[in-house]
């Protein structure tokens, strides 16, 4: 510790915001679809899913070795300043797909800002291609394909199961359900995404000779990156709660369960296999597989689409904004300084915009507005009707405009109240009185 120089120390303050940022941000992850369903209050989800946090954190570092000498090469001249920048790049995306509420990849804005920053201090020699093709790209792609699929499956085998009981006599062993897989989801945000931020950390204080080349994260590394990503989740990213719970498809405590359990169990192997895999992407594609998997429920496509626009934008932009503060950065203390500044500044601005139309635990359930059906959810309600007894969904049915009819000399009875045919019936004549003599 007595190494540490004041530049280091700037990192390893920064890499601590990061983390911060990845905490409010993926709370979603965790507790979106539970908070949705009423299983749990919002404070309490945020509090448990922080809790659960930081015990993950503390359980693996395969990920953190990852990030540390995987995806970067320490040996290539990597200096600290260059770091700073990757993680000024990942913080400014954070702020700005939050203020939009979308559930993009923080851990993609980290690997975007580290990689940018470097491309453009050190060269494509500073990179490992092949790491970053295997463990960064194929799990961003194949990762919510696979997690989707097992949380659609998940989900028709569900109410398959209990076709024939009672939805309310259900409804309570499936919210302790999502209590169960919410808690595991956030064991596994803490295994894969805290370690993202041990491994930034540790590869400063590499770069910085504190600790030799290929070693594990210090025990107060560990514990510092717990700490901080567990408060972030407390504070809780409330916009991207919403669109997850909300934005994406109506969620029932069924779909909730079978979404949560699926995304935990990809994170979880990935987080064993070393894998940096993005906890959003998981969660986003578990989410949209359960809202497919329901019959009769539909995926708001215009939302999902512009998910994955953030998740194919989230690389390049974040690299973008490090390549600019690393090549700031790299003309001296000033313009460290400059990044600083400018930093703070783009953040603070970030968060006065937010407080224009504020989202809290207090309105985090309150839907989205209705949007036109389109031709994709068209064709998804002509396959899959909703079950019997169930009302369709008209939240997301066009408007038609229609003319103004004359009214009819005869009463006429709507076709929908007798069950009829679609054309309208005339209403039977009162036959006239007799009078007895």
């Amino acid at each position: 510790m007595e190494h540490i120089t004041l530049l280091i120390g700037i990192v390893i303050v920064t890499a601590l915001v990061f983390d911060f940022t990845n905490g409010f941000h993926d709370t979603a992850n965790a507790m979106a679809t539970t908070i949705s369903t009423g299983a749990l209050r919002p404070k309490t989800a945020v509090a448990m899913s922080a809790g659960l946090n930081l015990v993950g954190a503390f359980l693996s570092v395969e990920v953190a070795k990852t990030i540390s000498g995987g995806i970067i090469d320490e040996s290539a001249g990597i200096r600290p300043e260059v770091i700073f920048a990757g993680l000024v790049g990942a913080i400014v995306w954070n702020l700005l797909t939050w203020l939009a509420g979308l559930p993009s990849s923080s851990s993609h804005a980290l690997f975007g800002g580290l990689i940018g920053a470097t491309l453009v201090s050190v060269g494509t020699n500073g990179v490992h291609g092949d790491a970053v093709v295997m463990k960064v790209l194929i799990p961003a792609v194949a990762a919510p394909i696979v997690a989707g699929l097992a949380a659609m499956a998940a989900t028709r085998l569900t109410y398959r199961l209990t076709r024939n009981r009672n939805e309310g006599d259900t409804a309570k062993g499936y919210r302790a359900g999502q209590i169960a897989s919410a808690a595991l989801v956030s064991l596994a945000h803490g295994t894969n995404d805290a370690q993202k931020t041990m491994g930034v950390i540790t590869l400063a204080l590499i770069t910085g000779g504190v600790v030799a080349p290929h070693a594990d994260p210090p025990l107060w590394v560990i514990a510092s990156a717990g700490l901080a990503i567990a408060l972030g989740t407390y504070l809780g990213g409330w916009r991207i709660i919403r669109t997850m719970g909300k934005g994406i498809t109506d969620i029932q405590p069924p779909q909730g369960f079978a979404a949560q359990t699926g995304a935990a169990a990809t994170i979880l192997a990935s987080s064993h296999l070393g894998f940096a895999l993005s906890t959003t992407q998981v969660c986003s594609g578990a989410v949209m597989g359960s809202g497919l998997g329901r019959k009769g429920g539909v995926v708001r496509w215009s939302t999902a689409g512009r998910m994955v626009l953030a998740w194919g934008l989230t690389l390049p932009a974040a690299g973008a904004v490090a390549a600019a503060a690393a090549f700031l950065a790299g003309q001296g203390n000033w313009g460290v300084a400059a990044v600083a500044v400018l930093a703070l500044g783009i953040c603070g601005a970030i968060w006065a915009a937010s407080r224009r139309k504020p989202i809290d635990h207090t309105n985090v359930n309150e839907g989205p507005a209705a949007e036109p059906a389109g031709v994709v959810t068209t064709a998804l309600r002509t396959v899959s009707p909703p079950p019997a007894g169930q009302p369709a969904p008209v939240a997301d049915a066009p408007v038609a405009d229609a003319a103004p009819a004359e009214a009819p000399e005869t009463a006429e009875i709507p076709a929908r109240a007798t069950g009829a045919d679609t054309s309208t019936t005339p209403a039977p004549r009162p036959k006239a009185a007799t009078v007895s003599r």
